[in-house]
C-alpha cells in the first residue's frame, strides 16, 4: 500500500469517525417528505394487551393528523415493531428504530421494564422518548436525582398513584387498618407498594403485613389465608391484571372479601374474565381515563375509535391517542423535524389539553394531572371520582 492510497483511506476513516460523531451529537433530523416515528410496543407476550391497546390509540391519531395535512406539509409515517414484552427486544427495537429507520423519536413501550430497557439507545442516539404508561419513578430520573434529557412521560408516576390510593383509602373509605400482597419480581409493584406505605402510616394508618408473590404464580390461597387471620379492613395489590383476577377470585372464594385496592395495571378487559364477574366487585383502582367522562373532546375520541376499530375504547387506547397528538403539539412547536428541538418541545409542554386530561410537563419530565378513581361493580369498570394532586 502506498503513501498516497494510505493517506487517502486516512482521511476517509477520520473523515467518517467524524460524520459518526456530528451523528450521535444531533439525533435525526429532517430526512424527506414524511416524518418517520418510531413506535416501540408489546404487541405480542405477557402484556401485549397494554402494547396493543397503546397502538391502536397512536395510529388512530396520527390516521387524523394526517388526514388533516400532516405536520409542515408532511405525512407522519409510524414504524410500528414488536418488542414482545421483552426486555432484551425492547433494546434491541429501540436501537433499530433510532439507528436504522432514523426516527425523529420514540413512542412506547408500555410497560416500565420495557422502557427503562429502551432508554440507553434513545439518549445514546439523542432521540427523544416519551411513554404514555411507564409509571416507574426512575423512567425519567435516575438512582441518582439527575433528570434523563431525552425520556418523558405522560402518564403519572407509580409514587404519586400509590401516595393517591392511600389518601383514598384514609380518607374516602375510611380505613386505618390495610394489609399488602405485591410481584417482589415487579419494579412496578415496589414502587406503589413503597408509596402506598409511607403515606397510609404518615397519615395515622397502620400496615398490619407486607406479603409477596411472583409474576405467573397461580395459587395464592396460602396467603390469602394468612393475610384474612390479620383482619385487614382493605388489602392494597399493585400487581397486574393477570395476577390480580386470580387473587380477587381466590380471596372472595376464601372469605376475604375487604375491598381490594391497585393502580392501572388493573387496566384490561381480561381482568374481569380471570376473576369472573360476580366476584369482581369492591376493587378500586387509580386510572387515567373513564368513558364515562361527557367532556367534548371524549366523547369525540369514543366514537371516532369505535368507528375505526369497532370496540369501545379503555384507558390505554386513550394514552396512546393523547401521545399521538401530543407528538404532533411538541413536534410544531419544535419548528422543524429535528429530534434536538423536539426534546425541547416536549420538556416545554404546558397546558396541553388531551382526552386523558390536561397535561403540563414538570422539570422531571413528568406531567402534573389528575387520577381518576374506577370502582368495579359486577365486573365493570365504573367511573367514581377524580382526584387532584395537591
Amino acid at each position: 500500500m502506498n503513501k498516497k492510497l494510505l493517506g487517502t483511506l486516512s482521511l476517509v476513516l477520520i473523515l467518517s469517525f467524524i460524520s459518526g460523531c456530528a451523528a450521535k451529537t444531533t439525533g435525526n433530523q429532517d430526512n424527506g417528505d414524511t416524518i418517520k416515528v418510531g413506535v416501540n410496543y408489546e404487541l405480542s407476550g405477557d402484556v401485549a394487551t397494554y402494547g396493543q391497546n397503546l397502538s391502536d390509540g397512536v395510529l388512530l391519531a396520527i390516521e387524523e393528523i394526517n388526514k388533516n395535512g400532516g405536520v409542515f406539509g408532511k405525512q407522519i409515517v409510524p414504524i410500528k415493531v414488536d418488542n414482545k414484552s421483552e426486555d432484551t427486544e425492547s433494546a434491541n427495537v429501540s436501537t433499530r428504530l433510532a439507528t436504522r429507520d432514523k426516527v425523529v423519536a420514540l413512542l412506547g413501550p408500555a410497560t416500565s421494564g420495557n422502557t427503562k430497557a429502551a432508554i440507553p439507545a434513545a439518549t445514546q442516539n439523542k432521540i427523544p422518548l416519551v411513554s404514555a404508561s411507564a409509571t416507574a419513578d426512575d423512567v425519567t430520573v435516575d438512582s441518582n436525582g439527575n433528570v434523563r434529557e431525552y425520556i418523558f412521560k405522560t402518564c403519572f408516576s407509580d409514587s404519586f398513584q400509590g401516595v393517591m390510593m392511600a389518601e383514598f383509602a384514609l380518607n374516602d373509605l375510611n380505613f386505618k387498618n390495610a394489609a399488602i400482597l405485591a410481584d417482589s419480581t415487579s419494579d412496578y409493584a415496589k414502587g406503589l407498594s413503597k408509596a402506598f406505605k409511607e403515606t397510609f402510616t404518615s397519615q395515622g394508618g397502620k400496615i398490619l403485613s407486607e406479603e409477596a408473590y411472583q409474576a405467573k404464580d397461580t395459587d395464592f390461597k396460602a396467603v390469602l389465608t394468612s393475610l384474612k387471620g390479620l383482619n385487614p379492613e382493605v388489602l392494597f395489590v399493585p400487581g397486574y391484571y393477570e395476577e390480580v383476577g386470580l387473587i380477587v377470585r381466590q380471596a372472595r372464594e376464601l372469605g376475604l372479601n375487604v375491598p381490594i385496592l391497585g393502580a392501572d395495571g388493573y387496566e384490561s378487559p381480561k381482568l374481569t374474565e380471570i376473576a369472573g364477574k360476580g366476584v369482581l366487585n369492591d376493587v378500586y383502582y387509580s386510572s387515567h381515563y373513564s368513558p364515562m367522562d361527557d367532556a367534548e373532546e371524549v366523547v369525540k375520541f369514543k366514537k371516532d375509535f369505535k368507528a375505526r376499530y369497532g370496540k369501545e375504547a379503555d384507558a390505554f387506547n386513550a394514552l396512546g391517542y393523547d401521545l399521538g397528538y401530543f407528538f404532533k403539539d411538541a413536534l410544531e412547536r419544535a419548528g422543524e423535524v429535528n429530534s434536538e428541538k423536539l426534546k425541547d418541545a416536549f420538556a416545554s409542554t404546558k397546558d396541553f389539553k388531551g382526552v386523558t386530561g390536561t397535561v403540563s410537563i414538570d422539570e422531571n419530565h413528568n406531567p402534573i394531572k389528575s387520577v381518576t378513581i374506577i370502582e368495579m361493580k359486577d365486573g365493570v369498570p365504573t367511573f367514581l371520582k377524580k382526584l387532584d394532586p395537591k
